[in-house]
Formats: C-alpha cells, sequence, structure tokens
C-alpha cells in the first residue's frame, strides 16, 4: 500500500517511485517457516528389517595360459619355448586342473594357419575348452 499526503502540490510532482518491500518480506518469512518446520522431516530413517542371507565368496578366476605361435611356427607356453610334445604333456596338466585355465593363444600374423589349426586340436584333443584368440586392435592411424 502505497501513502501518499494530501497536498495536492506535492501530488503533481510525479508517481511515486519507492518499490513496496512489505510484500516481498511478507513472502520470505513464509518461506522460512515453511522450510524450519519441514526440515526436520526430511532427515527421519525409516526402520527396514533387510533379509540376512549366507554368501558363498566366489572362487577366483581361473589362471590363463598364453601361448603363443611365432611366424616360424615355433610354440611359446607362458614365454617358454616348447616342442609340440612338450605342449601335449602341458595341455593334459591344464586340462585336469580345477577350475580348467583358459588358454589364450596368440599367433603371428605371418604364421601358416595349419599351425594355428594343428595347435587347436591338440588342445582340444587333450580336453582343454577354453580356449581364446588374443589379437591387437589396429594402430591410432588409418590409412589415407
Amino acid at each position: 500500500m502505497a501513502f501518499s499526503s494530501f497536498d495536492s502540490a506535492q501530488r503533481a510532482s510525479g508517481p511515486m517511485s519507492d518499490i513496496n518491500m512489505v510484500p516481498l518480506i511478507d513472502v520470505l518469512l513464509v518461506l522460512l517457516v515453511i522450510f524450519i518446520v519441514s526440515a526436520p522431516l526430511m532427515t527421519h530413517a525409516i526402520k527396514v528389517d533387510l533379509p540376512k542371507t549366507s554368501a558363498v565368496p566366489l572362487s577366483p578366476p581361473p589362471e590363463a595360459v598364453s601361448l603363443s605361435i611365432d611366424a616360424q611356427g615355433a610354440l611359446f607356453w607362458n614365454g617358454e619355448a616348447v616342442s609340440r610334445d612338450q605342449a601335449h604333456a602341458r595341455y593334459a596338466e591344464a586340462a585336469a586342473k580345477r577350475p580348467q585355465p583358459e588358454l589364450h593363444l596368440r599367433a603371428d600374423q605371418n604364421v601358416p594357419y595349419r599351425h594355428v589349426a594343428m595347435t587347436l586340436a591338440d588342445a582340444s584333443r587333450a580336453g582343454l575348452t577354453r580356449l581364446g584368440f588374443v589379437s591387437e586392435p589396429p594402430s591410432a592411424q588409418l590409412p589415407p
């Protein structure tokens, strides 16, 4: 509500340019009271009875065996050079382990495929079931 005088000389000077702050302060005080009342309600915790379980810890992941074949067809078991007969014995040992290890096959891109096929066949015959190929992603630079 604006207050003005009844003097006609002052009324003729122009409109009142002051902002009436009373309604703004009233709204802010009401919002403050609402916040003060509702803030404790937001921190109220709800009691929940959660179920009890008897979880068995997961078994550790199986070991990984790296089997590499270079460009000449030579075999490497975890970086150690082995012959094909020694590889047969290691396949049988790995197949007997529980859990069975994963066989990661890394073959040179220039090796003839028959070396890779013979290695896979030998490992499969020995009872290894977890076989995987390891490759390298293409280089970051793409050809133009």
